[in-house]
């Protein structure tokens, strides 16, 4: 009965800069610049994905050259401290890599960034070869759909199936991303059920009932 949810491929970026293990600091600095994203995946053999080295593994080095007299005493943690010192995005990467495979749905994708606390993902194929790059903004492009296009999957793939009798009498509207369903119905206690399936769709940031029993439709 459901609408195909929209996975990882629907929305990533298929042509991504990347870098090798040898890559130098400078190297990855001017193609951070240049693509204007904040990390790069780090590729090996026929382009395996083996890490990212990002703005934030970057940053020791210029904490040591502002402090210099002080050593690396700033910095803290052993990883910064190797990573002040690297000069290549092999030493300068976090690796293992979180990656996501294409195939999977944009909340597990938003579940592994929001977990590993990063603001994108290399997509890799079944043998870690990279295929893009997902981020937090093409996540959020599903709630660009258009209005219209939500509510006639509602009425389709909602309302349609849990209340077929009376599906004539409800009514769907959806402004900016916000379902409102109004009418009457046999058996009110398929409202939360309703409510889960409705927040299912693409696209849905909100949903709101005022749904009614019916007694006189059998």
């Amino acid at each position: 009965m459901y609408g195909t949810p929209c996975i990882v491929s629907d929305v990533m970026t298929h042509t991504v800069a990347s870098v090798g293990r040898r890559a130098s600091f400078k190297a990855v600095l001017e193609l951070m610049q240049d693509w204007q994203v904040s990390a790069l995946p780090v590729l090996e053999d026929e382009g395996r994905v083996v890490g990212v080295v990002s703005e934030a593994d970057l940053l020791p080095a210029e904490e040591l050259r502002d402090s210099p007299e002080d050593g690396y005493a700033p910095l803290g943690r052993p990883a910064d401290v190797a990573k002040a010192a690297a000069v290549t995005a092999g030493d300068l990467m976090s690796s293992p890599a979180f990656t996501v495979r294409a195939n999977a749905t944009l909340a597990e994708a938003a579940r592994i960034m929001a977990r590993e606390k990063v603001k994108r993902l290399p997509v890799v194929g079944e043998t870690g070869l990279l295929e893009g790059v997902v981020s937090r903004a093409d996540l959020l492009k599903v709630f660009l759909r258009d209005d219209r296009d939500i509510a006639e999957e509602i009425r389709r793939e909602v309302v349609s199936y849990l209340f077929p009798l009376t599906s004539s009498v409800i009514q769907v509207d959806v402004e900016d991303g916000v379902a409102t369903l109004t009418g009457q119905v046999r058996d009110t206690s398929l409202v939360p059920v309703a409510a889960r399936l409705v927040r299912a769709v693409e696209g849905v940031v909100d949903v709101e009932f005022d749904l009614t029993r019916s007694v006189g439709v059998r």
